[in-house]
C-alpha cells in the first residue's frame, strides 16, 4: 500500500454510499423514505389523509405553517388539515428497524471481510469510514461492532504499512471508544496504547492529531489513566505537546485534557512533575487527603528542580510546608523538610521561606535535646536547609528567633552553633559550617561571628577542620578562615604558628598541581590575609618552602598551564599576595633578598602589573615594586675608583678620576631590575606609569607610590624627574592630582608634584596652569598638617605663595 497525502485520506469518504449501495441486501422501498427528507425514517408518523412522514420533518413543516399565519396544509397534497396530530407508525418503523438491521448485518459482514482479507487500500478505508460513520450515527451500533469483534480488527490496522489505513483506523477508533468504557477496554488491550502512544512523535501531522484524540478518549476510563502513564515516554511527550508553541492548537488543547485526565492517578502525577508539570503535584500537596499531600512533599525533595521551578513551588506551598514543620507530626516534618531542602537552595526562594517563618523551627530542631530532638538524619535536613537560607545573603541581624529576640549572630547562637559543629557528625559538621560561611560574608555579621568565636576559644578546632579527610568539611573550613582572617588575622598566624601540622597541610594542598580547586584557592587567600607584617609568620612561611612553591603556581599561570578554571583569578591573586610577603623584610632579611634576585622578582611583578581586570593583583604587584624600589639605593653596586698614582701631585692631569660610563642616572651606580631591583630597567616605569589610568583608585595609588621612589630622598631628584618626563608620566602625575578622591591618594599626588616642581623648567611652564594650581591651593586648604606643609611648598615653586625666606635672606 502506498503513502498518500491527507486529501487522498478525506476523499475515501466520497464513496461511502457507493460503499453503502454495494452492500444492500433488500432494496429501499418508498414507503421507508420520507417525502420531505428523502431519507430513510426512523420515528415515522401518519397525519390525517394517511401519508406519513418522519417525525421531526412533519412538525418542522407545521411550525413553519404556524409561524406563517396558515392552517396546517399537507406537503403532499397542498390541502388543509384540521388537525395537526401525528400518529405513530409502530408497524411501519419495526419493518424499517429491521430492514436496516439486516442491511448493517450485511455491512458489517462485509466490513469484516474487508478488514480481515487481502482487500485493496480503498476496501479497507472505506469498510474503516462506514465502521466510523454507523458509530457516529448511532450509539447502539457500537455495541454491534464490539460484538463482531471488528475492534481487534481495527486495531490491528494501526500496524499497516499505509498512512492513510492507519489514519483511518485512529479515528474509527475514537468512534467506537466514545462514551463506550466496554470498547475503551478492548482498544486498550495488549500493546494498543504503546502504539497509539507512538503515533505522538509522528512526523505527519495528522496521525499526531488523531493519535491524541483517540488517547483522549481512552484517558475519561480511570481504569486506563495508569496504563497510559505506564507507557514509557507517554507522559513526557503529552507534556511536550501540551506546552507547545508551534504544534497544531487542537492537539495542544487535546493533550492537555489528556493530561487533566490523567492527574486521577498519583503516579502519573509524580511522572509529571518529573518532567516539568509540577501544578498538579502542588495542588495534591495543598488540597489532597493527609497521606497523598505528605507522600507528594516527600516526593517533591527527592525531584531536581530547576531554579525558576524552585521559586514556583515556594510560591505556591512555601507557606504550607513551613507550617507543616511546625505543627505537624514526625512523618510530616519529614516530608516536609525533605521538600524544604530542595527548593531551598535556590536564593530568591530561601528569601521568600525567611519571610514565611523557617528559621525560628529550624533552629529549634537543630538545637534541641532530650525527648524532643529530632532523629539525626532529620537534623542533618535541618542543617542544609539552614545553609541554604543563610546562603540568601538577608538581613539576619533583622530577624528575630524567640521572644529574647536572639538572631542567627547572636552570641548564644554561634556558641550553641559551634558547639554543634565538634559534637556532631560529618555530614552536619559541614553544614553548620557553611552556615558560619554565609554569615561571615557580610563585614558587620562577620565581626559578630569573630565576636563569638573568640569568647569561646573555638579558633584552634575550626583551624583544624582544614586536616578533615571530607574535602566538604575542608572547603567550607577554609572558606569560613577566610572570611573571619581579615577580622582576626594574627590569632589565625599565631595558632598556625603553634598547630602542629596546619600550616604545613595549607602549604602541601596549595602545591597541589592537578587544577586548581575551590579549597586550594580559599587556603591561598587565607594565608594572604594574615598580617603581612608579621615576621615570625613570615619565617615560618619560608622554613616550609612556601614562597618556591607559591613562585612555581604563578609561573604556571602566567604559561597557561590553567584556563578557564572559575577559581584562577581568587587563587593567582592570593599567591601574589602571598609572594609579596617577603619585600615587607628585605632590609632585615637578606636570604629573602637573594630569592628575589635569584628569581627575579621584580620582572615578575613588573609582568603582573599588566594583568588587567585583576585589580588585586596589579595593586599588590605596584606595592611589591615599590618596597623593592625602597631597597635599590642600599643594594646598588658602585664603580671601584683606582688610588692616585705617585705622579698625581706633580703633574695634576694624572690626578682626574676616569670616566665610567652606564651608570645609572637616579641612583649613579650600576643598576638592573635583577641584582638592586632598579625600576629603570624592564619597562618598569612605563608599566607603573599606565596604572595612573586606572579605575581602580587603589590600583593608582599603588603605582603612584612606587613611581615615588624615583623621587625619594637618597637619589638623584632631578634625574628622577626627568625620567618621568621622558616616560610621558608628569602629565598622568598631574591627572591624578587633579581628579583624586581619597586623602591617601591626594596626598601621595602632592608629594609628587612638589618634587616635580622643584625642576625650574616645570615649575615655570605649570605656573599658568590653572588647573593645577587650584588642586594645590585645595589640598593647602583642606589637607592635613602634613600635606598642606607639602602643598605650600608646591605653591611656591609655581609663584602662587610668596617665599619669604627669599625675602628675609636678602634683607640680610
Amino acid at each position: 500500500m502506498t503513502e498518500n497525502s491527507g486529501e487522498d485520506y478525506h476523499s475515501v469518504e466520497h464513496g461511502d454510499e457507493s460503499y453503502h449501495g454495494k452492500s444492500r441486501i433488500e432494496p429501499i422501498f418508498s414507503a421507508f423514505v420520507c417525502p420531505l427528507t428523502k431519507q430513510v425514517m426512523r420515528d415515522p408518523v401518519t397525519i390525517e389523509n394517511g401519508h406519513t412522514f418522519e417525525r421531526e420533518a412533519i412538525e418542522k413543516w407545521f411550525q413553519e405553517c404556524r409561524d406563517s399565519g396558515r392552517m396546517p396544509i399537507c406537503p403532499l397534497t397542498l390541502k388543509e388539515l384540521s388537525s395537526n396530530d401525528l400518529n405513530p407508525s409502530i408497524a411501519l418503523r419495526n419493518t424499517i428497524e429491521e430492514w436496516i438491521q439486516r442491511n448493517e448485518a450485511a455491512r458489517l459482514d462485509m466490513a469484516c471481510r474487508s478488514i480481515s482479507s487481502g482487500s485493496s487500500e480503498r476496501d479497507v478505508l472505506q469498510a474503516l469510514n462506514y465502521i466510523a460513520h454507523i458509530c457516529k450515527k448511532y450509539r447502539s451500533n457500537k455495541h454491534v461492532v464490539h460484538d463482531a469483534d471488528l475492534v481487534t480488527m481495527i486495531t490491528d490496522m494501526l500496524r499497516s504499512s499505509s498512512r492513510r489505513v492507519r489514519c483511518k483506523a485512529l479515528e474509527a477508533l475514537r468512534m467506537v471508544a466514545e462514551d463506550n468504557d466496554e470498547n475503551k477496554q478492548v482498544v486498550a488491550a495488549g500493546d494498543n496504547i504503546r502504539t497509539v502512544i507512538k503515533f505522538l512523535s509522528h512526523e505527519y501531522p495528522l496521525e499526531r492529531e488523531l493519535s491524541v484524540s483517540l488517547l483522549y478518549e481512552l484517558s475519561k476510563s480511570e481504569l486506563l489513566c495508569e496504563r497510559i502513564g505506564d507507557v514509557y515516554g507517554a507522559i513526557l511527550l503529552l507534556v511536550g505537546m501540551a506546552s507547545s508553541t508551534s504544534e497544531n492548537i487542537t492537539i495542544v488543547e487535546k493533550a492537555e485534557k489528556i493530561l487533566v485526565n490523567l492527574e486521577k492517578c498519583e503516579k502519573n502525577v509524580r511522572q509529571m512533575a518529573e518532567n516539568g508539570r509540577l501544578q498538579p503535584l502542588l495542588n495534591l500537596l495543598l488540597e489532597g487527603p493527609h497521606e497523598t499531600q505528605m507522600s507528594m512533599a516527600a516526593y517533591l525533595g527527592e525531584l531536581v528542580l530547576a531554579n525558576e521551578v524552585k521559586f514556583l513551588v515556594v510560591q505556591t506551598v512555601g507557606s504550607s510546608l513551613v507550617n507543616v514543620m511546625k505543627t505537624g507530626d514526625i512523618e510530616a516534618r519529614e516530608a516536609a523538610l525533605k521538600a524544604l531542602n530542595q527548593i531551598s537552595s535556590y536564593e530568591a526562594s530561601a528569601k521568600i521561606l525567611i519571610q514565611e517563618g523557617i528559621l525560628p523551627p529550624l533552629i529549634k530542631y537543630l538545637f534541641a535535646v532530650g525527648v524532643n530532638q529530632l532523629p539525626m538524619r532529620l537534623k542533618q535536613v535541618s542543617a542544609t536547609i539552614l545553609a541554604n537560607v543563610v546562603a540568601s545573603s538577608a538581613d539576619f541581624e533583622a530577624i528575630p528567633l524567640d521572644d529574647d529576640n536572639q538572631t542567627l549572630v547572636s552570641e548564644d547562637i554561634v556558641h550553641n552553633l559551634l558547639h554543634l559543629i565538634s559534637n556532631t557528625g560529618p555530614a552536619i559538621e559541614c553544614k553548620l559550617l557553611q552556615v558560619l560561611v554565609g554569615l561571615t560574608s557580610s563585614p558587620t555579621t562577620a565581626l559578630k561571628i569573630v565576636s563569638a568565636i573568640k569568647s569561646c576559644g573555638a579558633t584552634i578546632s575550626l583551624v583544624q577542620f582544614t586536616e578533615a579527610p571530607q574535602r566538604d568539611i575542608q572547603v567550607a573550613s577554609l572558606s569560613l578562615l577566610q572570611n573571619i582572617s581579615p577580622f582576626m588575622g594574627q590569632e589565625l598566624a599565631d595558632v598556625l604558628q603553634v598547630a602542629a601540622g596546619q600550616l604545613a597541610g595549607l602549604i602541601r594542598l596549595v602545591s597541589e598541581s592537578n587544577g586548581i580547586s575551590e579549597e586550594q584557592a580559599a587556603a591561598i587567600s587565607l594565608l594572604a590575609n594574615l598580617p603581612e607584617r608579621d615576621l615570625g609568620f613570615t619565617r615560618q612561611l619560608w622554613d616550609e618552602g612556601a614562597f618556591d612553591i607559591v613562585l612555581s603556581r604563578v609561573a604556571g599561570i602566567l604559561q597557561g598551564e590553567t584556563r578557564g578554571n572559575r577559581y584562577v583569578t581568587p587563587f593567582l591573586e592570593g599567591l601574589v599576595r602571598v609572594l609579596s610577603r617577603l619585600t615587607y623584610f628585605l632590609h632585615d632579611e637578606p636570604q629573602y633578598v637573594a630569592f628575589a634576585r635569584d628569581h627575579d622578582l621584580a620582572s615578575l611583578f613588573t609582568d603582573l602589573l599588566q594583568m588587567n581586570g585583576l585589580d588585586k593583583v596589579q595593586m599588590v604587584s605596584a606595592m611589591a615594586l615599590e618596597k623593592l624600589a625602597k631597597e635599590s639605593r642600599h643594594l646598588t653596586r658602585f664603580p671601584e675608583t683606582p688610588e692616585p698614582g705617585c705622579y698625581s701631585s706633580i703633574f695634576p692631569c694624572f690626578s682626574k678620576p676616569p670616566v665610567v660610563t652606564g651608570l645609572c642616572h637616579i641612583h649613579h651606580g650600576i643598576c638592573s631590575m635583577k641584582e638592586n631591583f632598579c625600576l629603570l630597567e624592564g619597562k618598569a616605569v612605563e608599566k607603573l606609569i599606565a596604572c595612573l589610568d586606572h579605575a581602580n583608585e587603589k590600583v593608582v595609588e599603588a603605582a603612584l607610590a612606587a613611581l615615588c621612589t624615583l623621587l625619594d630622598d637618597g637619589v638623584d631628584i632631578e634625574q628622577g624627574v626627568m625620567v618621568l618626563c621622558e616616560a610621558e608620566g608628569i602629565r598622568s602625575i598631574l591627572d591624578v592630582l587633579l581628579e583624586s578622591q581619597t586623602v591617601t591618594l591626594r596626598h601621595r599626588a602632592v608629594w609628587a608634584v612638589e618634587r616635580i616642581l622643584r625642576t625650574e623648567d616645570i615649575s615655570n611652564e605649570l605656573s599658568g596652569d590653572q588647573s593645577v594650581g587650584s588642586a594645590l591651593i585645595e589640598a593647602f586648604r583642606h589637607g592635613d598638617y602634613v600635606t598642606k606643609q607639602i602643598a605650600e611648598r608646591a605653591l611656591k615653586h609655581v609663584d602662587r605663595l610668596p617665599n619669604f625666606s627669599d625675602v628675609f635672606q636678602k634683607r640680610s
